[in-house]
């Protein structure tokens, strides 16, 4: 099927996976840590503390994501996504709310569980499960919420903030994820297949089984794998999380820097789409060993950018690992798992990416607090990107090997 053909019968539920994408930026590191400042300065906290708090709410998500990820093999999509978007908006409410600095680590609990957890979680299994032949393509358009989410909401609520308190900007980021509700019901009110779980429609993984949690757990190509899932979502994060430092040390504004960032939603929106194209034309192992070269060498350039123009190189090589990132794990899952469990098997894959995301910000802000400012570890985050890269490419093509015997 054409692309645009593709696109035209698949609208409703090809649009509620960006809806859901889209919603999740409110827990998203990219978004929380526009308020990181001000944060901060309410709550009295050094860059190690609240990177403390941060990776402390984000580990305790990632470990309730293990249970509750593989809900979205139990309920449709429309049930659970009108739960998690009303535990969204709840979670920014409560974040404006908390009077003291011990409820911020469960503040940041509800917003990375909802947002970057369940809400991205839902759309991503969606995809995968209703769309087989066209997997990558569907998961790719999907994604284009985050892409959207990255371009357009740092810039406008820095603007804001200028003008308006960033509490009441929270109580803005709760009300679009209670009015995208009604949105997400009506562009679901069929779903794409009558039971999301039904036998008849799943595709098998390796060895033509439908793998359970537990046989994943016991395979060694998930063990392999975990380098490979923490790189992106923690070095990414943290450079999110650290942009006013790293601004600050670059000797540039904040404005400025973030005035990048519609640059590195185009870059990853482009590798998003061309990287949907790839993976049904050449599988996810072919793709999932060089995917993150590109992030490692925009670490160096970042690293050792003196202008603003440089950084902007650097920021596009990291939204081309990005985009692939958005788009590659969802589909290697399927492909070599199955997709009868892939609820509960992506939610161990995403518990991961959010313990990465937990651990970047916390180490890279103890690390400035010990005077290594962010800039000067950028050159080991690139090293450690092409290290998970060579060591995963032999497990990959060992892993291949059952997978076309069994197709």
């Amino acid at each position: 099927m054409r692309f645009f053909d593709f696109l035209r019968a698949n609208v409703p539920w090809l649009s509620a996976g960006v809806l859901l994408t889209f919603s999740s930026s409110f827990g998203q590191t990219y978004f929380i840590s526009i308020f990181a400042g001000a944060i901060r300065e309410d709550f009295g906290l050094t860059h190690g503390q609240w990177g403390g708090i941060y990776t402390l709410g984000t580990v305790a998500s990632a470990i309730v994501m293990v249970w509750a990820g593989a809900l979205t093999d139990i309920f449709r999509v429309r049930a659970l996504g009108i739960i998690v978007l009303s535990f969204l908006a709840a979670a920014c409410l409560f974040l404006i709310w908390i009077p003291s600095v011990w409820l911020l680590p469960v503040a940041i609990f509800f917003l990375r569980f909802a947002g970057q957890g369940m809400t991205s979680h839902i759309a991503t299994v969606a995809m995968a499960r209703w769309f087989v032949a066209a997997r990558g393509r569907a998961l790719s358009i999907a994604a284009l919420g985050f892409a959207v989410g990255e371009a357009f909401l740092p810039l406008s609520f820095v603007a804001m903030m200028v003008f308006v308190p960033w509490r009441w900007l929270w109580v803005g980021a709760a009300v679009f994820s209670i009015a995208a509700i009604p949105l997400l019901l009506r562009l679901l009110r069929t779903e794409r297949t009558p039971q999301s779980i039904a036998r008849e429609v799943q595709s098998p993984g390796m060895q033509g089984l439908q793998w359970t949690r537990n046989g994943v757990l016991k395979h060694w190509l998930f063990w392999a794998m975990i380098p490979t899932l923490l790189g992106p979502s923690a070095f990414g994060t943290a450079f999110f999380f650290q942009q006013v430092h790293y601004a600050q040390t670059k000797g540039w504004t904040h404005v400025e820097l973030v005035a990048l960032f519609p640059v590195f939603t185009l870059s990853a929106t482009a590798s998003m789409l061309v990287s949907g194209w790839a993976i049904d034309r050449f599988g996810t192992a072919r793709l999932m060993p060089i995917f993150q070269l590109p992030m490692a060498l925009g670490f160096v350039v970042l690293s050792f950018a003196q202008t603003v123009p440089m950084a902007a190189v650097g920021i596009v090589l990291l939204g081309l690992s990005t985009g692939v990132n958005s788009t590659l794990p969802g589909a290697f899952w399927a492909e070599f798992y199955g997709t009868r469990h892939l609820g509960s098997i992506k939610a161990m894959a995403t518990a991961v990416m959010v313990l990465g995301s937990a651990i970047g910000p916390g180490i890279t802000g103890y690390l400035i607090d010990f005077g290594l400012p962010f800039k000067d570890q950028m050159v080991g985050i690139a090293i450690y990107f092409v290290a998970a890269s060579v060591l995963i490419a032999p497990f990959i093509g060992r892993a291949r090997t059952s997978l076309s015997v069994a197709s």
